[in-house]
């Protein structure tokens, strides 16, 4: 059986205040109870993710990373309130607890949420997986299945709408990432300028608005330990909106790497196993499911590369400009040049 996710210990470097944490939850939250112990869970450039473990049961704490600018990715305040909107209708929503915005306990805003055990795909543990090719599929199956489950979701009845403006948000969207891009621009990347204009002359009519996680991949659920195919949880909702579902789907696809593609993409998900659908399967499986015109989907691919690179281009500018020491980050600037090669080499074969 592969093993359910756990956390490990803090590194040297990496502060915790647990004193100020404590005294805090005793007022705000005293019936979380005393935490005595904090790791971290490993992965991920975004926001940071903590265990926190009281006598008789464990807790997960979100707060941004040292550096970053609170604004919608690294929103905790957002974040709890979009989770306990959508808790009620949505039953593999996690169970928030706490929310803290204020910045004096631990630094920077925090919430903190039930601990879910199970089984997260990360990318850096696959060669210890061994999953058989048919289970595997079967994953990769309930991953779209799961995805349109989501898009299914009635927003107007369950009042999700409220969670943002369908109205104009591709064009918000793209005009909002391509300035994004150029506000923290350190290189230039020729690949980076002519997506950013074909983007914004090539914005497809949007679609009926649903929905969007807007980061929805494999290390961002939970599977059943005992049976992988079901999904017991999905996590990281701070990208959470209502806009057109082929936007969702073209953010999984830029992180969905196939087989033969460059090893470096290898360890950000694990869709290249085998047995996983290619780029094109989950396209039709799910216009299949959800009848939805697909045939503008190179575009909705085509941004979620570029906006993988601006979200890169902005962690490593804060490298740049001191406001972290991680050495991933400062390694970055080559991956934001390869994600950029490959939706040019998208567009000059028009195809996925």
């Amino acid at each position: 059986m592969i093993p359910i996710d756990h956390s490990i210990p803090l590194k040297g470097g990496e502060q915790f205040d647990l004193a100020a944490l404590n005294q805090y939850l005793a007022e705000a939250a005293p019936t979380i109870g005393t935490i005595q112990n904090v790791t971290r869970f490993p992965g991920g450039y975004s926001n940071v993710t903590y265990c926190l473990e009281t006598a008789n049961k464990e807790y997960v704490l979100r707060m941004p990373p040292a550096g970053a600018q609170i604004h919608a990715a690294h929103d905790m305040g957002r974040e709890f309130r979009v989770i306990s909107l959508l808790e009620p209708h949505y039953k593999k929503a996690p169970h928030v607890i706490h929310c803290c915005e204020a910045t004096q306990i631990l630094g920077a805003p925090f919430y903190m949420m039930e601990r879910i055990k199970g089984v997260i795909l990360r990318a850096g543990n696959a060669p210890k997986m061994q999953i058989e090719k048919d289970q595997m599929h079967a994953i990769s199956m309930a991953l779209i299945d799961n995805l349109v489950d989501l898009h299914s979701i009635d927003i107007e009845k369950t009042g999700l709408i409220q969670l943002g403006k369908p109205a104009g948000y591709l064009n918000r969207q793209v005009s909002g990432w391509v300035k994004r891009y150029f506000d923290a621009e350190t290189d230039t990347i020729e690949n980076m300028n002519m997506i950013a204009d074909w983007l914004s002359k090539q914005t497809p009519r949007a679609q009926t608005a649903t929905l969007l996680h807007n980061d929805y991949k494999y290390d961002n659920v939970i599977l059943d330990p005992n049976k992988l195919s079901n999904i017991i949880c999905v996590l990281d909702w701070e990208m959470t909106t209502v806009g057109d579902p082929l936007m969702d789907l073209g953010a999984s696809l830029a992180y969905w790497f196939e087989a033969g593609e460059e090893e470096v993409l290898k360890i950000y998900n694990l869709t290249w196993l085998t047995g996983n659908l290619t780029r094109k399967e989950v396209v039709d499986h799910y216009a299949e499911k959800t009848h939805r015109d697909v045939s503008d989907i190179l575009f909705y691919y085509v941004f979620g590369l570029f906006k993988n690179a601006v979200i890169g281009q902005q962690i490593y500018q804060r490298f740049k400009q001191g406001k972290t020491n991680d050495a991933r980050f400062g390694a970055l600037l080559p991956l934001i040049q390869l994600l950029s090669l490959k939706a040019i080499q998208a567009l000059d074969k028009n195809r996925l």
